[in-house]
């Protein structure tokens, strides 16, 4: 049954190479929102010494973050409407408990703390991707009542943990991958709820494995040559320092799968790998709808791809040209009024200041070396930049 998982981490690493790409543009953009200057940027190839940063492109992010926020929640609380798709469904007493209920949920301080994830994905990456999934959070007090939320609660899946076939007809069609990282202890809560009287058995010596592939990990002082060739999972270095790590990546398939080895077709399933190799679940989705309840979102759609284009992939290139004319600017205005030194003959050391005196004997002699261009050019494209700074300055915001 294990070659079923191997399929899948085998999907997961072909989908997920098939954006390398559109992941280092995201990563570029990322670097710009939150630089504090332009040496961690792709300005940081130009030769100038000045590293400022305009934060023009962190600017509109945030614009856009507020004004999403008040246009999906505005102050009153009746923006939520029940649309019913049937006569018995529409009767008052049906739509006020529904609009009741779900105005209470969505009040939550964790639906609005998921919703701000989900919001910013949408304008970093241009994709956001959300589930749903049944809370417990209760908790028993001394006197064995019970406190705490039981009900839906949205989830926020970061786009870089999902992988999808991004030339399929639609997401809800695509088979899709997720993955997560947990820990043991969730690990072991995982396959005590997978599991039921008739497995049980089954599920107690998949978690010793699981275990001991770990202690033996701690233990072993070789090479693990063929596992580090075959798998190499993000954020560590190595598959050696990922078991080491008490974290347990979990890559969950959902839609269709053929198993050439098997040769059978899983039709609307959802598949559950441990480690990238070793399966602990495989069951047809128990979804009431018939699909899985993940659902996608893209800022500008493209009509072959399923990835979409962000708000701000088309604004880098502005952002570059910003920081570019700020630190010529900069420089400029440096090398004119700190020329550059040229020291010739015999001279003592001496601080570069205004009234500092110099001293050089009879033969010393100093030689101040203006920049390539005369003092005279150097004005010119001074009093040019200035020019298409106030320009930039005073432009109207949706010209920037």
């Amino acid at each position: 049954e294990d070659r079923l998982a191997v399929a899948i981490t085998e999907k997961w690493c072909e989908w997920d190479s098939m954006r390398e790409q559109w992941k280092r543009e995201k990563l570029e953009i990322r670097n710009y929102v939150y630089a504090t200057d332009t040496r961690r940027t792709t300005n940081a190839q130009l030769p100038w010494k000045n590293s400022t940063t305009v934060p023009k492109l962190c600017q509109i992010r945030d614009n856009l973050y507020a004004n999403y926020t008040m246009t999906m929640f505005p102050s009153q609380r009746k923006w939520l409407v029940w649309e019913a798709n049937e006569m018995d469904s529409s009767s008052q007493a049906k739509r006020d408990a529904i609009t009741n209920y779900m105005s209470w949920v969505i009040s939550q301080p964790s639906f609005k703390h998921e919703m701000d994830k989900i919001l910013l994905d949408y304008i970093d990456f241009g994709n956001c991707f959300a589930t749903v999934e049944w809370m417990d959070e209760r908790v028993e007090l001394p006197d064995k009542t019970q406190v705490g939320y039981v009900g839906p609660a949205i989830r926020r899946i970061n786009p870089l943990n999902i992988v999808m076939n991004p030339a399929a007809e639609s997401f809800q069609r695509s088979p899709k991958i997720v993955r997560s990282l947990i820990s043991l202890g969730e690990l072991k809560e995982l396959l005590q709820r997978m599991s039921s009287d008739e497995n049980r058995e089954e599920y107690e010596e998949l978690w010793r494995y699981l275990k001991d592939l770990r202690d033996n990990a701690v233990q072993f002082e070789g090479e693990w040559k063929e596992m580090e060739q075959l798998y190499m999972l993000d954020g560590f270095s190595s598959y050696r320092e990922y078991l080491k790590s008490g974290m347990v990546e979990v890559l969950t398939f959902y839609g269709d799968l053929y198993s050439i080895e098997d040769d059978e077709f899983y039709k609307n399933h959802v598949i559950t790998v441990v480690d990238r190799h070793k399966l602990i679940g495989k069951k047809p989705n128990p979804s009431y709808f018939g699909y899985p309840p993940i659902f996608h979102c893209a800022w500008r759609k493209k009509p072959d791809n399923l990835w979409g284009m962000g708000p701000l992939d088309n604004l880098i290139g502005m952002q570059y040209r910003m920081d570019h004319l700020e630190n010529m600017g900069a420089d400029i205005w440096d090398f004119t009024a700190f020329p550059v030194k040229k020291i010739k003959g015999m001279v003592e050391e001496f601080i570069w200041q205004p009234g500092a005196d110099i001293y050089v004997s009879e033969e010393g002699d100093v030689e101040i070396v203006q920049p390539d261009v005369n003092i005279m050019q150097a004005d010119m494209k001074i009093e040019r930049l200035e020019t298409l700074m106030e320009m930039m300055a005073g432009a109207p915001r949706e010209a920037m």
